[in-house]
C-alpha cells in the first residue's frame, strides 16, 4: 500500500515535501502539477486556485493519478484537497483507495450528499468563519465509511505557511497519521 499527500491551495512547498517524506508518501498531487508557486499568503494562493484551477479541475487531476495506481492506496488531504479527496469518495475510480484522512476540508459542507465507497477520517477545525462545523458533523458523521473529529486548531494548523499553522497540533497530527500510516515517528 502506498500513500497519497493531496495538497492544499498553496501546493507543494518545502514543508509539504518534508511531511510526506514524515509519513512515507509515494506522491504528492497538488493543484498546479507540480509547480513550485511561493505565494506569498492566504489570500493570493486562495485567489490563484479559484481562478485558475478549481475544485472540479483538481478532482480530475486526483481521480487520473488514484485511477493510474494498481495497488491500495490511503490518502492525506489538506483543505482544497480534503475537499476534492470526499468528493472522489462516491467516483467509481476511486476502488484502489483504501482509506483517507483529510484535515479541514471545508467546501465538504458544499457536497453533504456523498456517501463515500472507502474509510474516510474527516479532521475538523475548532471553528470556521464561514459554516458551523459541529452542524456540518451531525450531517456527515452517521454516514458509513466516515468518522470525524473535531481539533482545538484553526483551519490550516497542520500547514507551516498558514496563518493558523499551530506546532503542537501538526506535532500531535503528525504523530497520528505516522502510527495509522504504520511508520516509525521520526
Amino acid at each position: 500500500m502506498s500513500i497519497i499527500i493531496v495538497s492544499d491551495i498553496f501546493g507543494v512547498t518545502p514543508a509539504l515535501l518534508h511531511m510526506a517524506e514524515k509519513v512515507g508518501a509515494t506522491n504528492v498531487v497538488d493543484p498546479y502539477e507540480g509547480r513550485s508557486m511561493a505565494f506569498q499568503n492566504e489570500a493570493d494562493a486562495y485567489s490563484y486556485f479559484v481562478e485558475t484551477v478549481g475544485l472540479d479541475k483538481y478532482l480530475a487531476a486526483l481521480l487520473k493519478v488514484v485511477e493510474s495506481v494498481d495497488h491500495q492506496v490511503t490518502l492525506i488531504g489538506f483543505s482544497v484537497g480534503a475537499s476534492v479527496v470526499w468528493r472522489l469518495s462516491e467516483l467509481k475510480g476511486s476502488s484502489t483507495v483504501k482509506h483517507a484522512i483529510c484535515y479541514y476540508g471545508s467546501q465538504i459542507r458544499n457536497f453533504t450528499e456523498i456517501e463515500p465507497k472507502f474509510k474516510i477520517n474527516l479532521v475538523f477545525p475548532a471553528s470556521e468563519p464561514a459554516f458551523d462545523v459541529v452542524a456540518l458533523q451531525k450531517v456527515i458523521a452517521s454516514k458509513v465509511n466516515v468518522k470525524t473529529d473535531k481539533v482545538t486548531y484553526l483551519h490550516g494548523f497542520m500547514n507551516y505557511h498558514s496563518s493558523n499553522y499551530n506546532e503542537i497540533g501538526y506535532k500531535e497530527q503528525m504523530d497520528f497519521l505516522c502510527s495509522v500510516t504504520s511508520l516509525p515517528i521520526s
